[in-house]
């Protein structure tokens, strides 16, 4: 099996191309972790709205009667039940399956920093209030790769509905709002400044040429 090096100057290339494009990282990163503070501080909901902490004032829905009868409720779920029973990824965001207090299940899409847990202990079975939430029509059957997924244990009494336990509280992940475009600018700057740095070398007759000019070209035909 035949090996292949790197030449010298490529390598130096690549990690001077590669040191900037950490320097230029670190700024960018900086930047986009005082942008996502913001960026949460916006989308921060107040109690009582939906996706928003729900208080006593919140109706106690028990099943999809109440769901279908009231504006906005909440539901109690025992310990983290409510994440426990499938889940899917429908459009751009995902859904559990939420079991009702009648057993009833629905799909729903739940902001997590609004739940409101009596124990302190995240794997108690004590009960966990969730958010806020309102009902949103929509045919789920014409998502077959969502249900797929989240019926894979129990199937879902109502599809012509989600509950939206989210609202205005809908925020990009710190994955997704940072380490995405770090990234992405980390490997713009190495493809944009290795070829700069291998160029000015070979023109300064450090490095070898990769691909000659047609003069030097003509010159070793002559």
């Amino acid at each position: 099996m035949r090996v292949h090096f790197l030449r010298f100057d490529m390598w130096l290339c690549l990690l001077l191309s590669f040191g900037i494009a950490y320097g230029a990282s670190k700024i960018v990163n900086n930047y986009l972790e005082d942008k996502y503070e913001d960026h949460m501080e916006e989308h921060k909901v107040e109690e009582n709205n939906v996706g928003g902490i729900a208080t006593e004032d919140i109706f106690r829905a028990q099943n999809i009667e109440d769901l279908l009868s009231h504006d906005t409720f909440t539901v109690i779920s025992p310990g983290i039940e409510y994440k426990n029973k499938g889940a899917g990824f429908y459009k751009n965001f995902y859904m559990y399956a939420l079991t009702l207090p009648s057993g009833e299940k629905v799909a729903a899409r739940i902001n997590f920093e609004s739940v409101i847990k009596n124990d302190e202990d995240i794997y108690s079975k004590s009960d966990s209030i969730l958010p806020v939430g309102k009902i949103i029509k929509e045919d789920l059957t014409l998502e077959k790769t969502f249900l797929e997924q989240i019926e894979y244990k129990e199937p879902l009494d109502r599809k012509d509905f989600y509950i939206d336990m989210v609202g205005e509280a809908a925020i990009q992940s710190r994955e997704s709002f940072i380490e995405g475009p770090v990234i992405l600018i980390e490997l713009l700057i190495i493809a944009i400044l290795f070829p700069i740095f291998h160029m000015i070398g070979s023109k300064l007759g450090i490095f070898p040429y990769i691909f000659p000019p047609k003069k030097l070209q003509k010159n070793e035909w002559d």
